[in-house]
């Protein structure tokens, strides 16, 4: 873990427990998933001792079974969905050396405070050749939602407090990539655009989501009601469609890397992990190097 901590993972934890026991809303997850099988489709190899690392529910290790032989779950009411489950965080990762032939994880590692070391760890516990495939939240995810709240905050306070996490984008994870030692890194990014009818329903599928503000720098005074409704106005007057819907963006980032072998290819050359990963996971799986 970092020296200064950005997020308070037991608050993350609760915000998702409450999210879950409410219902929860789980489209974003859904592209997740979706998004990292059909990239392990494109993979010419029979996996068989997978690992979910952090997936929020147990909809990715259902969705690869038998595959996945392990799930790390973040709070007990999520395990499920494979042989053996557990119950803890990315950043201590209890496995052995050369364990699993895959990695997967499906919205969980934009959120913990050791990106680095989670990758670390991840690639520690592959077989060599093994694969890692991960779904973070990408930086331009909310774009919108920061203005209109920085913008009202500004407005009536003379500041800004952090209301919306900040996340890494699709360079900054490709850079991660190679410092955690994986082979043949890639990372691309996939926006999806989500309308709503008004501000506050988009606030109420964060909170659907377990995503409402876990950061450690958040205002721990609870925000005015006057907060919001300018935050309202200035989203509807800088992001309003002409029907008068309002545009919120997800960005979806998609990371691959495999532990080094001696059969691999030589490493791409730096910033290559910036090609799309579709193309590196199809060269991967027939021993062909892509092209950048």
């Amino acid at each position: 873990m970092t020296a200064d901590p950005l997020f308070d993972r037991a608050l993350a934890r609760r915000n998702l427990a409450r999210a879950l026991r409410a219902g929860g809303q789980d489209f974003l997850l859904r592209l997740a998933v979706e998004g990292i099988c059909d990239r392990l489709v494109l993979v010419n190899r029979d996996f068989s001792a997978g690992l979910d690392l952090g997936t929020p529910t147990s909809a990715l290790a259902e969705a690869l079974k038998p595959r996945i032989l392990a799930r790390m779950a973040p709070t007990p009411e999520t395990a499920g969905g494979a042989p053996l489950n557990l119950v803890g965080g990315e950043e201590a990762q209890p496995f052995a050396p050369e364990r699993f032939d895959l990695v997967v994880s499906a919205l969980a590692l934009q959120g913990v405070n050791d990106l680095p070391g989670a990758m670390i760890q991840a690639r520690r516990a592959l077989k060599p050749d093994g694969l890692f495939l991960a779904c973070l939240v990408g930086g331009r995810s909310l774009h919108e939602l920061r203005a209109a709240l920085a913008g009202a905050e500004a407005e009536l306070y003379g500041g800004a407090s952090p209301r919306v996490s900040p996340f890494a984008d699709v360079r900054d994870i490709g850079a991660l990539l190679q410092r955690a030692g994986f082979a043949l890194p890639v990372a691309d990014a996939e926006a999806t655009l989500v309308r709503y009818g008004d501000f506050f329903a988009l606030l109420a599928d964060l909170r659907a989501m377990g995503a409402a503000n876990a950061l450690f720098a958040r205002a721990r005074k609870p925000a005015s009601r006057a907060l919001f409704m300018r935050a309202a106005e200035i989203y509807a007057e800088k992001f309003a469609d002409p029907d008068g819907r309002l545009r919120a963006t997800f960005e979806l980032i998609y990371a691959s890397g495999w532990a080094p072998h001696e059969s691999q290819q030589k490493p791409l050359r730096p910033g290559s992990a910036r090609m799309r990963l579709a193309d590196a996971l199809r060269g991967a799986a027939v021993g062909e190097e892509p092209e950048p």
